[in-house]
């Protein structure tokens, strides 16, 4: 049974998202058309959502553990800025091709930029220097797969629901980290599979992010490193993950 600590968090991070979702759909900044978009299926679907989501986790997270509430805050601006200056490139490989061509995608600001947050957080929620290391790998990791699967509708939030609710298992930070993750992916869920709007980057990464955070908090070195190898592992084979996602329902 989920703990009365585990259920405010979740409630915050899902009542800060759908207060969030509300403000912007009633005021958009720059208008509604730079709310909107076309998904994969050619429907107008909204975008506000996504950074809903990712303050909604953000707060409920530092509420938990500021480093987390940073780590997520970070993922989500980063987000944002490929949402909005982004190619359709994905996967680490592509973008750092493009790098080594002298082209500097916002994919590639959007790794190195979650990737830094992601290990000061985890110097900042560990003691030791190589679950140090580990742990901002993981936050990094967990926030890059997440976007991976965001390829169809509720894959992203779905997914974080799916990975999150075994760590509401565990007692302590983790459990409640876990809780924000699953709070925010919920509030957004409904609407994104009925494709009325997507959480886009800034969603994706800002949740798992999330979810990230909430596995560096319940676990110790060994189970940091499973992880670790996890999602450096779905990073090199990052199209196949987005093929997976694709094929798969939810």
């Amino acid at each position: 049974m989920i703990g009365k600590r585990e259920s405010r968090s979740f409630l915050l991070s899902a009542a800060v998202t759908r207060a969030g979702q509300a403000l912007l759909r009633s005021d958009p900044p720059g208008g509604r058309e730079r709310w909107e978009r076309k998904n994969h299926a050619g429907r107008t679907v909204e975008l506000y959502a996504g950074p809903a989501s990712a303050l909604g986790a953000a707060v409920a997270a530092a509420r938990v553990r500021p480093a987390a509430g940073l780590a997520v805050l970070a993922a989500g601006v980063c987000g944002t800025y490929d949402d909005v200056a982004g190619d359709d490139r994905r996967g680490f490989r592509a973008h750092l091709r493009a790098l080594r061509d002298g082209e500097v995608t916002s994919g590639a600001v959007k790794l190195f930029g979650i990737s830094a947050a992601g290990l000061v957080a985890g110097a900042l929620m560990k003691e030791r220097p190589l679950d140090k290391l580990l742990a901002g790998i993981v936050i990094a990791g967990t926030a890059h797969f997440v976007n991976l699967v965001d390829v169809r509708p509720g894959r992203a939030a779905g997914a974080v629901l799916a990975l999150g609710a075994p760590g509401l298992l565990r007692k302590g930070r983790g459990s409640e980290l876990s809780a924000v993750a699953m709070g925010g992916a919920a509030a957004v869920l409904p609407d994104d599979l009925g494709e009325r709007m997507m959480i886009g980057d800034t969603g994706a990464h800002a949740l798992g992010a999330a979810l990230g955070a909430a596995v560096v908090a319940g676990n110790r070195r060994a189970g940091l490193l499973a992880h670790a190898v996890a999602v450096v592992a779905a990073a090199v084979h990052g199209d196949r993950v987005s093929a997976w996602a694709r094929a798969v329902s939810v």
